[in-house]
């Protein structure tokens, strides 16, 4: 898989607001922002896992 480039325009309080949180994790802001669009796509992968589990041994209908 390769790579690419997304560029953001942001207002300036979001992006001081991302380097804080990038800073307190001693990431740069692109390390902070990849890494939370990771886990927010794992999240919403795992769950969509556990819904699709869940509903094939739910109990059938009476």
């Amino acid at each position: 898989m390769g790579s690419g480039v997304l560029s953001l325009r942001m207002d300036g309080d979001l992006l001081d607001r991302l380097r804080q949180h990038a800073a307190k994790r001693r990431m740069s802001v692109q390390d902070y922002v990849t890494r939370t669009l990771i886990r927010e796509d794992f999240d919403e992968r795992f769950k969509m896992s556990v819904d699709r589990t869940e509903r094939f041994y739910a109990a059938p209908p009476l």
